[in-house]
């Protein structure tokens, strides 16, 4: 939609017809309303921003696009912070192939993963949420809460924060469907979310 450019022209050109033709046809070719709204919708709006607007987000927060994901299944025991997170994690898992997975060695198998923009948006918002976060169990149990459970369609269930009391804490999700791959990286890996300096975090999946 073209704006009136009327109140610019200077007084003694306003009864000019060829001028007023001119300016108003300018107004028109570079009526910059389109490129505003792409600028707000893939840029500045981290909830609609895509690739390179996510990626200068990123700048911003210093989180990087690319983490290392926990991938493959195995059947056994893995710990309680579920290395492969996956259902077939334990005996009798309800993984597809639960019984032909190999046993857990003790070492993740880990790959560079560049997220994609949905992924690195929660990423993204993770660690916004944690650099205005002043730490306390209510306001961690709040980010995980919103990130992991109440944006994720179709997931029901819990998650909340842990105080060991011997400088340990727990990220708990007791959640359906369970974290993904991605997401379990995401908390486990890439250190946005709030942890006091010294203390050691386990995630545990139920």
């Amino acid at each position: 939609m073209a704006l009136d450019v009327s109140d610019t022209v200077l007084s003694q050109y306003a009864d000019s017809p060829t001028l007023r033709l001119l300016i108003q046809a300018m107004s028109e070719y570079f009526d910059p309303a389109i490129n505003l709204e792409a600028f707000y919708d893939r840029i500045w709006n981290i909830d609609t921003a895509q690739g390179y607007g996510l990626d200068l987000w990123g700048r911003i927060l210093g989180v990087r696009r690319v983490l290392q994901v926990t991938s493959g299944s195995y059947f056994g025991l893995t710990g309680i912070t579920g290395a492969s997170n996956a259902s077939g994690d334990s005996f009798g898992g309800k993984a597809a192939n639960s019984g032909h997975q190999p046993f857990y060695s003790g070492g993740p198998v880990t790959s560079n993963y560049a997220l994609t923009d949905s992924a690195y948006r929660v990423l993204l918002l993770a660690k916004a949420a944690a650099n205005i976060s002043d730490g306390s169990v209510p306001s961690i149990n709040a980010i995980l809460q919103t990130l992991f459970v109440s944006s994720v369609e179709g997931r029901i269930g819990n998650a909340y924060c842990t105080d060991g009391g011997n400088m340990t804490m727990t990220y708990t999700f007791a959640i359906n469907p369970s974290l993904t791959s991605v997401e379990f990286s995401i908390i486990s890996q890439s250190g946005v979310l709030p942890r006091s300096a010294g203390v050691l975090a386990t995630v545990v999946q139920l």
